[in-house]
């Protein structure tokens, strides 16, 4: 089948089936429970915030225990793994047109119109239920990067990626840095500054107003964040997923068992421990001034960058599982893992899914739900929501149907015929 475009006609549609690898869609599928999880807290919309602004501070010795694991694993450390396979997946895309003959800008062309639709479908979920939108977000970034990247070569790529770990160092860390040496770095941040998970507008009681607050913060994020990411260097994990992508690294993880080795036990490592001192001051072991503390302070700083590194080490994990699994084939097991690959080829359909069934029973202009939970029972809640959406991606996938979202998706970027 071939497609008209204006740059010439594109050589075959959407991914086939066979043509997936098992890693990507695991890892999504295992993102998804991360995401879903890591977004309890802003449902958590009558709990006393500490300093952070965002883990809630009261509750039971089970809920303290919650946060603190949520803070050195979760928090700000699955979303680089969003991005590193967002930046995967879009260079999959286009080497499979480029490899069946299609023009590389007919091919550049759908993923543009892509990341356009992503931008409209991701700003109109941040208004209607969530905010915190990151489809949108990432819709920007790949649209900038795709332009920018997606023909370049392999030297590029790597000179950017260096140059991108030089202004996370100079950009997020510069400041903090900078404050350590004045000896003020107790100082460095603002506790004063309204809670993170406000901007989320759980706690509003009227739709409308709700609806108000959702669609600044959902501007903010795709149109202010986005490009402020691209000039702080957190651009980094998406071209390393176009790098990684190059080198099939994901299809062949067993070419590549030593750096995915090595990348899984020092990234993870790295995350964990840059995250710790924030979920020792967050449960009241370490005790450091609010400041540093706060969403601006330098722990915040700390465990942000280093979460990038966690990322990527959840990442190779997620890859040598794969590889284990595609060599040794266990019985046991077979039918979960398919189930959760199943959410991953279906991960905006699942994702979106997500806020249908939080937002409208836990928001304060909803059911109110969010009001009764604590942070072990909203993680409990957030698993069955998750576990939903693998039943019903799983039910999909024995029909031989993708998810809703893909479809339409795919039917805005290639026409009709091949939607």
């Amino acid at each position: 089948m071939t497609i008209a475009t204006e740059e010439g006609p594109l050589r075959r549609g959407a991914v086939r089936p066979g043509e997936r690898a098992l890693a990507p869609d695991l890892a999504r599928g295992i993102m998804l429970l991360g995401i879903v999880l890591s977004n309890t807290a802003f449902h958590l919309w009558a709990a006393r915030r500490g300093p952070s602004g965002w883990q809630p501070v009261d509750g039971s010795w089970l809920d303290h225990a919650v946060q603190f694991t949520m803070i050195i694993v979760l928090d700000l450390r699955v979303y680089p793994l969003f991005a590193f396979l967002f930046g995967y997946g879009m260079t999959q895309l286009y080497l499979r047109q480029t490899a069946a003959g299609t023009d590389p800008r007919a091919a550049a062309r759908i993923l543009r119109r892509r990341s356009l639709w992503l931008i409209v479908i991701g700003l109109t979920h941040a208004v209607l239920l969530m905010a915190g939108d990151i489809i949108g977000f990432y819709g920007v970034l790949s649209l900038v990067l795709g332009l920018a990247f997606l023909r370049r070569g392999e030297r590029a790529l790597k000179w950017w990626i260096w140059t991108g770990v030089a202004l996370i160092v100079l950009v997020s860390a510069g400041p903090a840095l900078s404050a350590l040496l004045r000896g003020e770095l107790g100082t460095f941040g603002d506790a004063e500054a309204d809670p993170g998970f406000t901007a989320y507008a759980s706690q509003e009681g009227n739709w409308l107003t709700a609806t108000g607050t959702r669609l600044r913060t959902g501007l903010f994020v795709t149109f202010v964040a986005a490009p402020l990411t691209l000039v702080g260097g957190g651009y980094i994990l998406f071209l390393l997923g176009f790098w990684a992508a190059r080198r099939r690294i994901l299809e062949e993880p067993g070419h590549h068992r030593t750096p995915l080795r090595l990348t899984a036990v020092f990234g993870i490592a790295v995350g964990w421990l840059g995250a710790l001192p924030a979920a020792l001051a967050h449960i009241g072991v370490l005790h450091v001034p609010d400041d540093m503390q706060s969403e601006s302070g330098a722990l915040t700083v700390l465990r942000d960058i280093t979460g990038n590194a966690a990322g990527l080490g959840y990442v190779a994990a997620v890859a040598l599982f794969a590889h284990w699994w595609t060599t040794r084939r266990p019985r046991r097991g077979a039918t979960a893992i398919a189930a959760v690959t199943s959410v991953g080829k279906r991960s905006l359909s699942c994702y979106l899914a997500h806020s249908l069934l939080f937002a409208p029973l836990l928001a304060a202009w909803g059911l109110g739900l969010g009001k009764h939970l604590g942070s072990a029972t909203m993680a409990l809640f957030a698993f069955a929501v998750w576990l939903v959406t693998v039943a019903g991606a799983y039910a999909l996938e024995r029909a031989g149907r993708r998810g809703p979202a893909e479809t339409v998706l795919r039917r805005l970027m290639y026409g009709r015929r091949a939607g």
